[in-house]
């Protein structure tokens, strides 16, 4: 893809796409720290691996928040727009 064709993303989008993946990558090194403190029997990684697995979940949580916002505000807008236009 060309350094041009990256124009047509927004860098909301970009930065979504970044943040879910540092989230997917949270849970997934929780998943492992996890995994390690159970076949070591060391409670200490359990712990701290089911800890980042939620930390990674509250990422994505906060993530579809943001989402859900967006698409609010951006339904808001095209009324207002629809409304305007009626106006006009």
């Amino acid at each position: 893809m060309a350094a041009s064709d990256y124009s047509s993303y927004s860098p909301i989008t970009l930065s979504t796409m970044s943040n879910r993946a540092d989230a997917k990558a949270k849970e997934a090194e929780g998943r492992l720290e996890s995994a390690y403190g159970d076949l070591t029997g060391d409670t200490g990684h359990q712990i701290q691996g089911k800890a980042k697995q939620v930390q990674g979940s509250a990422m994505n949580a906060a993530e579809d928040l943001k989402a859900g916002a967006k698409s609010a505000a951006q339904k808001v807008a095209d009324a207002a727009d629809r409304l305007a236009d009626k106006i006009d």
